[in-house]
């Protein structure tokens, strides 16, 4: 990954540079982790974040990668970025507004006084402030075909277009709406939208980089966005396809821009909520100061304008949501504005302790995939725990014209993601955290563990009224889930705690480190394979809890592979070890909560310690369910385990990683990539195909790793590729790996797989050369045991 370094505030006095650096210094290492975790998945190639206020700029960072096709090319702090719908806020909201200030415009006045034609079809009454609210009744999207292109030829698509609900009674999110919107800017100002944005926003606030049609100079400064359907890469064009064939923009969408010209725009907002239009020179140090809009036309563009039955609140051109604050999705969402990108740009400016965040990636680089969600969730959860908390009444105070919509509707918050499952923590919040009331508490806990909010476990406690976290336990991996190897205690940033490694010079908590506590909670997600030590780390904190007499509270998350999928050998008991804490298969199919519930009666059986143990359930899982299914983030739990497709691989592939093999560890297909400098790809790819494994492809492959086994050697090997998942078995997957290598190649450490696969029985039936299938076959009484046990401990 590449990170530049942290730009400095500038224009600031040196209190205000210490705050920067206190700022940056807090949540600069959290916010990396968490870009990092995103890039790992898959999310995005990289990423811009400013965080800024009154003052100036605090924090600035770049990561990853603005290209990645057709080379790589690393991020810049002033790389240019398609910003997709920010258009709608920065470009086309702004210049609509200072027209109505102006007089050109009027908010409440039919939009076919200013554009009579668009009157056609039950459009008459629609005006241009239920353009601004979404709540025109026109579709999201113009029809695509039969193919069309040109302005004129989008604007006459738009007067035959029909209502699809009567005006001001829906919220529904339309680039159409836009699209007349920079019709309007240009009819009552006699310029386009473009030039008007330049003259009137952009120049004055010394936004140098910001406009429609970049010019050719500044294509090598654009990320790319998506390859075409001819193989080119969509570099310095416009993402968005309406805006494509209307000539490169339109109200909706076609600007270009980098975080520092949005942080001057951001700043400026600000200072109109300030009614300061002369503290702009401090950032953007035009000619003159410049006043981008009045005091009292923000404030009616922060009033919601949505229809009340609807749970998302809308004002005029932007997103309302409440201030960043610990307990925020309490509070009425008015006190902050915010809007984001389909390329996965964002902008959010919190008008009561006059922040701003900016977070631009282009997460459709390179094949359209991409999310940029997850990552603005946990940066805004990340600043809201930096603040105290905020009450209703500080908004009343700061807004008193609001006091009305506030009252009306004091609960209704935006529905931010679809929780279709409520992890342990969000269960544990929605009791008040009673649980764990009047308790001081350590948590075993790493980055994998964020709640449906983008929140982590640990600032979650950590801000909870009631409740005394007093330090942090961290597995292998560490706190962010970054690292190899053994890991040093350090302090995390954000909180302040002590981070306390139990994969290091320990592997339990000693009992001084336990004196000051009453309860231990343990949250991380899970890989769903024995040999995954988090099960390890919580046994022995389980062991430990019990000998100091401390409670043990599990907050439950799903099991990634299904918890429904019980396969692979029973560890022999004499096989304990870090790697194989406890008597399970390979594939347990049990959640760490239930995990618990056995480990609990396994410690009392082999030590006679009882653990006091509760587990908070999930409501909502299934045991079937994949992660895709349970409308959760996924944040890699280990720097390997990049995707939930990884972590289904994982159970199988890790057979052979005690072994001489390189598992693609080092490389961008960790755990989808085997091999070694001595394996023969077609003829190991071969001899698996052989064997008919359900849900598979098998293809050779050659790689280099960089790190691990084989580092900077040509491995030859195999890649695997999931093509249907209901039917794919790891087990299987591992057997026949296993079995090929010892096969083919004298080469193969076979005997260092058993601390991973746990059976003499099955090694030795590897060794003798017996067949998949009766391998597998000799499984099945342990099994059955297994499952007649397991029964007693599953809550789902």
């Amino acid at each position: 990954v590449h990170a530049l370094a942290q730009e400095p505030a500038t224009n600031t006095s040196s209190a205000s540079s210490r705050q920067a650096i206190s700022l940056a210094e807090r949540l600069g290492p959290a916010i990396g982790a968490a870009v990092k975790a995103q890039m790992d998945a898959g999310a995005l190639p990289g990423a811009v974040v400013l965080i800024g206020n009154e003052d100036g700029v605090q924090f600035k960072q770049a990561y990853g990668w603005q290209a990645l096709l057709p080379e790589r090319e690393a991020m810049r702090t002033d790389t240019v970025f398609d910003l997709a719908s920010l258009t709608k806020a920065v470009a086309t909201t702004t210049a609509v507004m200072q027209l109505v200030e102006r007089g050109k415009l009027k908010l409440d006045a039919p939009v076919a006084k200013y554009w009579p034609a668009f009157a056609a079809h039950g459009k008459q009454t629609i005006t241009v402030a239920q353009l601004l609210a979404h709540t025109s009744g026109l579709r999201p999207d113009l029809d695509s075909s039969p193919p069309w292109s040109g302005y004129e030829t989008g604007l006459n698509k738009v007067i035959a277009e029909k209502p699809q609900t009567p005006p001001g009674t829906r919220m529904v999110y339309s680039d159409i709406n836009f699209i007349v919107l920079g019709e309007l800017v240009q009819r009552a100002s006699h310029l386009s939208l473009p030039d008007y944005a330049e003259r009137h926003i952009f120049k004055p606030l010394g936004m140098k980089d910001t406009r429609f049609l970049p010019p050719a100079e500044m294509r090598p400064r654009i990320a790319p966005t998506e390859l075409r359907g001819d193989g080119s890469m969509m570099r310095g064009t416009v993402h968005d396809p309406f805006a494509i064939r209307m000539g490169g923009w339109a109200g909706h969408a076609g600007l270009f821009g980098t975080a520092d010209d949005l942080a001057r725009f951001a700043h400026a907002m600000l200072h109109v909520s300030s009614g300061d239009a002369q503290a702009n020179r401090r950032i953007t140090q035009p000619a003159r100061a410049y006043p981008l809009l009045r005091a009292d036309t923000l404030n009616l563009m922060m009033q919601r304008q949505s229809p009340t039955d609807q749970s998302e609140w809308r004002g005029l051109g932007w997103s309302l949501d409440a201030p960043w604050s610990p307990q925020r999705e309490t509070l009425p969402p008015l006190g902050l504005i915010g809007h984001t990108g389909y390329t996965g740009t964002g902008l959010w400016i919190d008008l009561l302790h006059k922040q701003y965040l900016i977070i631009l990636s282009n997460r459709v680089h390179p094949r359209g995939l991409g999310d940029a969600r997850p990552l603005r969730r946990q940066i805004q959860a990340l600043l809201s725990s930096t603040y105290p908390a905020v009450s209703t009444a500080a908004l009343t105070d700061r807004w008193p014209a609001l006091q009305t919509q506030i009252s009306a509707a004091p609960n209704t918050r935006v529905t931010q993601t679809p929780a279709y499952v409520m992890l342990g923590i969000d269960v544990l919040r929605s009791q008040n955290y009673t649980p764990l009331s009047g308790q001081r508490l350590g948590l075993i806990t790493n980055l994998s563990a964020v709640d449906n909010k983008g929140w982590r476990t640990l600032d979650r406690l950590n801000t909870a009224p009631g409740l005394q976290l007093r330090k942090v336990f961290t597995p292998e991996h560490g706190l962010n889930r970054d690292q190899e190897g053994q890991i040093a205690s350090s302090v995390d940033a954000v909180s302040g705690l002590p981070l306390i490694s139990l994969y290091g010079k320990q592997l339990s908590p000693a009992p001084d480190m336990l004196k000051d506590l009453d309860t231990l909670v343990f949250d991380m997600q899970d890989a769903g394979a024995r040999f995954y030590t988090y099960i390890s780390t919580m046994g022995e904190a389980m062991q430990a809890a019990a000998q100091a007499g401390l409670n043990f509270v599990v907050l439950d998350r799903p099991n990634p592979v299904g918890a429904d999928r019980v396969a692979g050998p029973v560890l022999d008991a004499d096989l304990r070890s870090f790697t194989a804490f406890a008597e399970l298969p390979v594939q347990h199919g049990m959640t760490l909560g239930e995990i618990a519930r056995w480990l609990r009666d396994d410690i009392r059986t082999r030590t006679g310690l009882d653990v006091k143990l509760q587990v908070i359930s999930m409501q909502g899982y299934k045991r079937g369910m994949r992660f895709e299914q349970t409308g959760q983030d996924w944040v890699p739990p280990s720097p390997n385990l990049r995707t939930p497709t990884t972590a289904l691989l994982y159970p199988g592939v890790a057979w052979v990683e005690g072994a001489n093999i390189s598992v693609g560890r080092g490389t961008d297909k960790p755990f989808e990539w085997v091999g070694a400098p001595w394996i023969d790809a077609d003829k190991l790819a071969d001899a698996m195909n052989a064997d008919k494994l359900p849900g598979l492809a098998i293809t050779p492959t050659h790689f280099k790793p960089l790190s691990g086994p084989y580092q900077n050697q040509l491995c030859h090997g195999v890649q695997f590729r999931l093509t249907q998942r209901d039917q794919f078995d790891a087990q299987l997957l591992g057997l026949s790996l296993t079995r090929q290598l010892k096969q083919q190649n004298a080469s193969f450490q076979v005997d260092k797989t058993l601390g991973m696969i746990g059976s003499r029985d099955t090694l030795a039936r590897i060794k003798d050369g017996q067949a998949t299938e009766a391998i597998a076959q000799s499984w099945q009484d342990r099994l059955r045991d297994f499952m007649t046990r397991r029964a007693t401990y599953l809550l789902y």
